[in-house]
């Protein structure tokens, strides 16, 4: 079988690793384009500081770095070093930094990255040019390093022509040839280049690159500065190494520092975010990534460099420039094919860092169907139309600039713009005093202070941020009473026309090929078994579904594959629901509805409340007797208000996220993408129920024996974690956890985790590690709460 003849366009450091991976796949015609000179080609590559940071608070983003430093380890260019591993060194100069140190040597141990939190003198010893007494503790990470980034570029470009692959540069891309809804060819301006398949690595040229075929691509270029001093003292000329102490990060100043031999290179996130038109870059020189260096707003990061660093103390700046950099409203990668324009695929907003891990995972994507690791958080598909609008990308982006090397705590509300999407139930939330936060553009309450705190543990402060003891009041109230929740964020998708049927129950892992009425629980899943998605599959005709959904990406991946005269139509924004749920749910339903409510759990039915038609699918996230009620927008205040009336008497109060969660995890119940990613398989995930035997996407893999497993773990309830914390046996890091909650209904904290298949066996003693701290946790049975799902019956 013949190669694809694939175009990459853009010959940086993104794109020559994708040249690389492609062609050591067999993927051996590639043709690497570049508007620039292939020598200096003028984008980010051409000057990277290069500084490779492993630790990071997202698993995938954090392997990427893992494998981009395990390659370029192992490349030179005539003898040159492609990678120094010179270690990683951050310091804390404040309490609250040394907590986050703890914080991030736990996400390393949890992707096998070896590192250490030590103290000043150690800090001392590793780098001549700190100053014990400046710093608290400081993040020791021996394989971290400096990565050169022209240098990647030349040591991958070379293996890559070796297998077949032609770098071509000054070829300045002008069109996308396409026919069919595929590409066809690339056009510049002086060639044109026959393509299968086209992959867009233009850095801070994406917006522009993807203008040629109609695509938005979510990044904002932004100046970010750069200086390099005088000679320092205490610093030595080393030659061609450049480095030999630690890459250096003084994060409580947006700071970074790096050898070039007795000068050093400092980096400034210190400044006012400075957003670049890639229109208006200039096009007369070899580096228009490379502007000029804005003088006030380096003042008062030097001084606070050399505050670090008294050895700076009268060293001069040599030189000094704003260089272009590419940031994202999430501050993740964008990858994946374009929606809509088969065989056009991006890798854009990549850096240095992760460069080598976010080709591997890309060339994989398009060779084997799909990564080895979960990619669902760097999907190019996973915003919604207002999340691509400028406005939009450029103030969340700006805020992305100025918090990069902010302290973050995993539940940190996004800030502007906002509110985005809102609920038809919004105003009676904000009355009710809601707590939000944002979820994928949604409002979404966390708890709501007309509720009533119940008694909780204390927690420390870092666990205590964003969280509130009335949250286990609105917990409690759920399992005596009755609760309303939100539940119009849910991604509901309409799939309809002659074979829909089909198409759902050969792309899926269950049935749902059921009767009219009938709720499925299934799986999207990969080659290999890993679960993509979790749907909610609601039969409402012969060739009629709703599908419960999570988000933008499985909305993409059902239109991408539906076949020719099935319809899949995003209908959330014209419709919401509520989930009533709790022992009460049926007497408040029937006070406001004459219709038959006794149809069986996992089943549909179009009922009455009041005037308002609702379609009430009785399951629930929760563990409680109760229904989702979905009904058209404009009724959807007309029915919270109608239940909210109905509720009184029985004591029934709205809740937010925070109960949710709990309830969920008393009942073992599993949420797509943060408990089980694409690497994880259905048995492994404990999801084997929803697994039939049949012809659909990884259905032969499903019969592999697991590895590991996804387990709860129970905790004091006075420990408190957050989730991502790495867990141990013994002193071996073995797995990590996904989903943590107080446990309201046991007095426990609860812990869900993945753990090797030998350990996953209840009352296997484990710890997890939390803040440097080990805490004592123990494999439980699962579901803690009402095994035997009798409360979920009238």
């Amino acid at each position: 079988m013949s190669s694809p003849r694939v175009v990459v366009i853009g010959s940086g450091v993104v794109g020559a690793a994708v040249a690389d991976e492609l062609t050591e796949r067999g993927w051996t015609d590639v043709t690497v384009l570049d508007r620039g000179a292939l020598a200096l080609p003028g984008g980010s590559s051409s000057h990277a500081p290069g500084l490779v940071f492993q630790a990071n608070p997202n698993r995938t983003m954090g392997r990427f770095a893992r494998y981009t430093v395990e390659k370029l380890s192992g490349l030179d260019v005539d003898g040159l070093w492609c990678f120094n591993q010179v270690g990683g060194l951050e310091v804390a100069t404040l309490p609250e930094r040394v907590d986050e140190l703890h914080r991030r040597q736990g996400h390393l141990a949890s992707i096998g990255v070896p590192a250490q939190v030590v103290g000043p003198q150690e800090c001392a010893r590793l780098h001549p040019l700190v100053e014990q007494d400046a710093v608290l503790a400081g993040l020791h990470i021996p394989t971290d390093g400096l990565a050169k980034a022209p240098r990647a570029v030349e040591a991958q470009a070379r293996r890559a022509t070796a297998r077949g692959a032609r770098f071509l540069g000054e070829q300045r891309v002008v069109e996308i040839v396409q026919a069919g809804g595929r590409v066809t060819a690339v056009r510049t301006e002086t060639d044109t280049f026959p393509a299968d398949f086209v992959v867009q690595c233009t850095g801070f040229w994406g917006p522009l690159t993807g203008a040629l075929v109609g695509l938005p691509t979510p990044l904002l270029p932004m100046a970010h500065q750069f200086a390099r001093t005088a000679p320092v003292p205490g610093l030595a000329d080393l030659g061609t190494r450049e480095a030999a102490a630690p890459i250096l990060r003084h994060q409580d100043k947006d700071l970074y520092f790096r050898e070039f031999g007795a000068r050093l290179g400092i980096g400034s996130y210190a400044h006012r975010p400075i957003p670049v038109d890639p229109a208006n870059l200039p096009t007369h020189t070899d580096m228009p990534s490379s502007l000029d260096f804005t003088s006030e707003d380096w003042a008062p990061a030097y001084a606070d460099a050399r505050a670090l660093l008294p050895a700076l103390e009268g060293v001069e700046i040599e030189h000094g420039f704003n260089g272009v950099f590419s940031f994202t409203a999430d501050g993740m990668p964008l990858l994946g094919e374009h929606p809509t324009l088969s065989g056009y695929w991006v890798a854009e907003a990549v850096w240095v860092t992760h460069s080598c891990g976010v080709a591997r995972a890309l060339a994989e994507w398009m060779v084997d169907g799909h990564p080895s690791l979960d990619v669902h958080g760097c999907d190019l598909n996973r915003f919604t139309e207002a999340q691509r609008s400028p406005a939009y990308v450029e103030q969340r982006a700006s805020r992305n600039f100025a918090e990069v090397y902010d302290i973050l705590h995993p539940l940190d509300p996004p800030a502007a713009p906002r509110p985005m999407r809102t609920s038809p139930f919004h105003p009676r939330h904000v009355e009710l005093g809601a707590v939000f936060t944002e979820i994928g553009g949604w409002e979404r309450p966390l708890w709501f202070a007309s509720n009533a705190a119940a008694p909780a543990p204390e927690r420390d402060a870092w666990a205590a941020k964003h969280w509130s003891p009335i949250a286990v009041g609105e917990a409690l109230a759920t399992r005596e009473s009755v609760a309303l929740y939100d539940m119009t964020p849910l991604t509901r998708v309409e799939v309809s026309g002659p074979g829909a049927c089909a198409f759902l129950d050969g792309l899926t892992s269950n049935t749902v090929d059921v009767a009219v009425g009938r709720v499925v629980y299934t799986l999207m899943l990969t080659a290999a078994g890993g679960v993509l998605s979790d749907l909610t599959v609601t039969r409402l005709g012969a060739e009629l579904f709703q599908v419960g959904a999570n988000g933008e990406v499985d909305v993409d991946r059902l239109r991408r594959l539906a076949p020719a005269g099935v319809s899949v139509r995003d209908v959330t924004a014209g419709t919401c629901g509520v989930g009533l749920w709790g022992p009460r749910a049926l007497d408040v339903l029937s006070a406001v509805s004459t219709d038959d409510l006794t149809f069986g759990y996992f089943r549909a039915r179009t009922i009455h409340v009041g005037a308002i038609p609702v379609l009430a699918l009785r399951v629930s996230y929760v563990g409680e007797l109760g229904w989702e009620l979905y009904t058209s927008a404009d009724q959807g205040l007309a029915l919270w208000d109608a239940l909210w009336a109905a509720g009184a008497e029985h004591g029934m109060v709205a809740a937010g996220r925070h109960a949710f969660t709990s309830l969920r995890l008393e009942k073992g119940y599993r949420a797509s993408g943060a408990d089980m990613t694409s690497e994880d398989t259905a048995v492994e995930a404990g999801l084997a129920f929803a697994v039939k035997p049949g012809e659909y996407p990884g259905a032969a893999a499903t019969l592999a024996d697991p590895r590991r497993r996804l387990v709860p773990l129970q905790l004091d309830p006075a420990h408190a974690v957050l989730g991502g914390e790495p867990v141990f046996a013994g002193e071996a890091c073995v797995g990590h956890v996904t989903s943590a909650a107080y446990a309201p209904s046991i007095g426990a904290f609860l812990a869900y985790a993945w753990v090797p298949t030998a350990l996953a066996e209840p009352g296997t003693a484990l710890t997890v590690q939390y803040v440097g701290e080990h805490l004592p946790a123990v494999v439980v049975s699962e579901p803690v709460f009402d095994p035997e799902g009798k409360r979920l019956r009238p």
